[in-house]
């Protein structure tokens, strides 16, 4: 038996668990439960990714702190996990002191040995929003495949990666204004100088699937590794460089570095050996679990961290592919992007278990969940196949046959062969990640149980021939007994529920596979689960859709969220006049476009103001109006724009132009170019 430690990707504390993310943890799960059932030393580790500009922006739009919207997230989504009975031994956090600690650690042994070096880089900077841009705070046009609105630091639909400052058409992601470019001192990493031990990893056998390996070559290794950037300038939610107040380890710096912090933690609690796990040459084996949009950063950037860092590299690294539904990318509005707690409003959780473990293969393939298929596969599959099966035996035997179990009839042997035979089969699957293998080996197993029920009508005799009808039932109990045992990384609590049911002597496990009951008395039947009924799903669909229109409708909070405050002097500076329109025209080929002449008392300006959808241009002349005047002149793709009128939105989107009323003196002339002040 060996040691594993297994973790999935860190669940990033900036919203809540979807049906989409449940592929991941559910495939983790089942695969940790595999092993400790098989009786490996095997330990689940997870924690909420924490850092990063994300997490900062949108703790300050909740008015909360950063680490109080961390503490939010960390605590729903374990609850969300723990309701889908996924079993982590410890869930923690990446703002943690054991993550710093390991962080800081791996990057001074780095440097020690000349992988950091600093320089001085153009990055992208918002003037508006006063901030150096992440890579993923620029959005724009992929440089490789043209694909519009993709991340500063690679393409979702092509895969390439690039540098922030090549992405075409670039905009700030938090207030779409165009960035500028300004330097400034990053860290950096010398990944080229890894890559003799990153190649060693990548090509070491059963650490990545041979098609992941083509694609590090084709995509990475045929040409020279970009030294990674591994900094961040402040405002940034995270740990300081040591020796930087300014600086910060970008989170993919410190997020997987969250592995080793958490069982760091896990190991100091329970009093066990931390070294045993990640200690090089230790006969441990790490497991990595992840999507396949974060790659790159599990196989070039982690295992040269973890070599070079004095750490255990993994043994493997599982990758799957994303989640449709119907077919399609999901989506909030057709009410298929479905949050966990939403369809635990619905349905039953062992259903998505159960269809996500018949999807799961070893490969990185996207995987469909398709709503009529699912309440198919788990009517036909699970509850006419495997629950009808314990509920005709269970039954039968407490109605008829006082409960009691005998030794089985020799007429069950065939259907025990076949459950023997199948266990190895069924073991290497769960082994390789291919759940789907084992799911359909176990339904056979249920469905030649089924059938010898069917064979030996044993309801038949039950009545006349109650030995030999006992017998017959017991001997399909012994199946119930192996398939539950075989099925408990899938659903482990039927198993526990059907343990309860059968009046187990103790926790089965793979050991006890023998497919054999013997005798005892049975407790009294339990649901195990029903059938998936249409509505439910239903149901569910019209909640996510009312969630996603709630929240497009969502009414402006009571106190309104000001930008950020100017000081008094910068409000000097705004040069604010009264002007009168005088001419006004509809711009040529453009739907919003009114081109005005605005008289300022001594001169006019020509002003173009997006204002055509909410007023006629015949309306507008004559009207005074309050202007910017001492705006820079902006040129435009119809002209040259000089001053800016002022006007205010409602919450329905109306428009109204801001003019001159004197509510102290109604009677005070304001002829145009007046100072407002």
């Amino acid at each position: 038996m060996s040691k594993y430690l297994v973790t999935s990707a860190l669940p990033y504390a900036n919203g809540d668990i979807h049906i989409g993310h449940l592929v991941e943890y559910i495939q983790t799960d089942i695969f940790v439960r595999f092993l400790k059932l098989t009786g490996n030393d095997a330990i689940y580790m997870c924690a909420s990714d924490t850092h990063g500009t994300p997490i900062e922006i949108n703790a300050a739009k909740k008015g909360m702190t950063p680490e109080e919207m961390v503490a939010k997230y960390n605590q729903e989504h374990h609850r969300d996990f723990k309701n889908f009975q996924i079993d982590f031994d410890r869930f923690y956090t990446t703002h943690s002191p054991e993550t710093r600690k390991h962080a800081v650690n791996i990057f001074e042994n780095l440097k020690k040995q000349e992988f950091i070096f600093t320089e001085e880089v153009e990055q992208y900077y918002c003037p508006h929003d006063k901030r150096f841009l992440p890579d993923r705070f620029v959005r724009g046009v992929c440089p490789k495949c043209k694909a519009d609105d993709q991340y500063g630091d690679s393409c979702e639909k092509c895969g390439a990666t690039y540098n922030p400052t090549d992405i075409l058409n670039p905009a700030c992601s938090i207030c779409g204004n165009e960035p500028v470019r300004k330097t400034s001192r990053h860290y950096f990493v010398k990944l080229e100088k890894a890559r003799p031990a990153i190649e060693e990893w990548i090509n070491k056998e059963g650490n990545l699937e041979p098609n992941v390996k083509q694609w590090l070559k084709s995509n990475f290794l045929d040409q020279e590794l970009r030294n990674w950037d591994i900094s961040r300038d402040k405002p940034y939610f995270g740990f300081k460089i040591p020796g930087e107040e300014e600086k910060f380890f970008y989170v993919w710096m410190d997020a997987p570095v969250g592995y080793i912090g958490t069982t760091q933690k896990y190991c100091d609690e329970q009093g066990l050996d931390f070294d045993s796990w990640w200690k090089p040459g230790t006969d441990s084996k790490i497991i990595h679990v992840i999507g396949k949009d974060i790659t790159y950063f599990h196989t070039l950037f982690w295992p040269a961290m973890l070599h070079y860092g004095g750490y255990k590299e993994p043994s493997r690294v599982q990758i799957h592919g994303f989640l449709t539904v119907n077919g399609e990318k999901m989506s909030k509005s057709r009410g298929t992007s479905v949050k966990a707690a939403t369809y635990l409003n619905h349905l039953d959780p062992q259903y998505l278990r159960f269809y996500y473990a018949g999807k799961l293969t070893a490969s990185m393939d996207d995987i469909d969940l398709n709503l009529e298929d699912f309440r198919f596969r788990v009517n036909s599959d699970l509850v006419n196949k495997i629950v009808n099966l314990v509920s005709r035996t269970t039954g039968l035997l407490s109605k008829r046959l006082d409960s009691e179990v005998s030794e089985p009839a020799v007429s069950i042997e065939p259907v025990v062969a076949q459950g023997q035979a199948s266990v190895e089969a069924i073991e290497n699957a769960y082994r390789n990640f291919e759940f789907s293998r084992a799911l359909k080996l176990i339904v056979k197993l249920a469905d030649t149980t089924n059938k010898y029920l069917q064979d030996t009508a044993p309801f038949k005799i039950a009545k006349t021939q109650p030995d030999e009808a006992r017998a017959v039932i017991s001997g399909a109990l012994g199946i119930v007994k192996g398939i539950s045992i075989l099925l408990g990384p899938v659903l482990p609590e039927m198993k526990s529920k059907i343990e309860k049911l059968l009046n187990a002597e103790k926790v089965w496990d793979w050991q006890d596979l023998d497919f054999k009951l013997g005798p005892r008395k049975i407790n009294k039947f339990t649901h195990l689960a029903q059938r998936v009924d249409e509505k439910k799903v239903e149901a569910m669909i019209q909640e996510t859709k009312e969630e996603a229109a709630a929240q497009e409708k969502q009414l402006p909070p009571e106190v309104p969220e000001f930008k950020k405050m100017i000081e008094f002097e910068d409000f000097l500076k705004l040069d604010l006049r009264i002007g009168r329109i005088i001419s006004a025209d509809p711009v040529k080929k453009a739907d919003k476009l009114l081109m005005l002449v605005v008289d300022l008392g001594l001169e006019k300006r020509q002003v173009i103001a997006g204002i055509k959808k909410s007023f006629r241009a015949e309306d507008l002349i004559g009207k005074k109006v309050m202007i910017v005047a001492n705006l820079k002149p902006r040129k435009m793709r119809f002209g040259t724009s000089e001053a800016m009128l002022l006007a205010a939105e409602n919450a329905k989107g109306e428009l109204a132009l801001l003019g001159p009323v004197a509510l102290e003196n109604p009677q005070m002339k304001l002829d145009p170019g007046t100072t407002v002040s």
